[in-house]
């Protein structure tokens, strides 16, 4: 069992990121089983969950005239056009239904502000409005988060890297997560997080 300092972070393992789904990242549901082997190693451990309305501002559908991966300026800078997924109540925004959920302590829904997207488990986009996670962490004394699941680079990429902004001593495992890999954004994922000091683990 992991020191009771440090937590597991399950970053969006759902039914829309994996095989089948609207926004589909290849192999997404083969990181399930090492997760839920990781779920026995720690004593804190929070799931989050892409939770959006229909009409969010990130689908393509809801702009005329565009495609999904165009982007658009929002007042929060630039954003990707995304095909309508993990909408609230639907199939493809519950965790896969292999995904050990009842070992969960916690579970943080995002993007179901309309008006901003959000892939960071810790704020919105205008990485200002937070998520509640820093607290919940904070308030358990937490300081070292290792963290899994999709998109490496996305959701995970901007996790860890708004965890280690707010202090955290932060660990990706590289095998239990899996990426979109737009135009090399895996490759400068990576990057990303090694500048940052995360560590990178197989």
């Amino acid at each position: 069992m992991r020191p009771a300092n440090e937590a597991l972070i399950v970053i969006d393992v759902q039914n829309d990121f994996c095989t089948g789904g609207a926004l589909a990242v290849p192999g997404g549901e083969q990181i399930v089983p090492q997760i839920n082997a990781l779920l026995d190693e720690f004593q804190t451990r929070v799931l989050t969950q892409d939770w959006h309305p229909a009409d969010h501002a990130s689908f393509a559908v809801n702009h005329p005239g565009k495609q999904p991966h165009e982007v658009i300026e929002m007042p929060y800078g630039p954003q990707i056009l995304w095909p309508a997924h993990c909408v609230q109540g639907t199939r493809g925004a519950e965790f896969h239904p292999d995904l050990d959920i009842a070992k969960a302590d916690h579970i943080v829904q995002k993007g179901f502000r309309p008006e901003i997207d959000s892939y960071s488990a810790f704020f919105e986009n205008d990485h200002e409005t937070p998520t509640g996670l820093d607290d919940y962490l904070s308030a358990r004394g937490i300081d070292h988060l290792t963290m899994v699941g999709l998109a490496t680079d996305f959701c995970v990429l901007y996790s860890a890297l708004d965890a280690a902004r707010l202090g955290y001593a932060v660990t990706v495992i590289e095998g239990a997560c899996r990426g979109i890999d737009l135009h090399g954004s895996l490759e400068d994922a990576r990057q990303a997080m090694l500048d940052a000091n995360i560590v990178l683990e197989p």
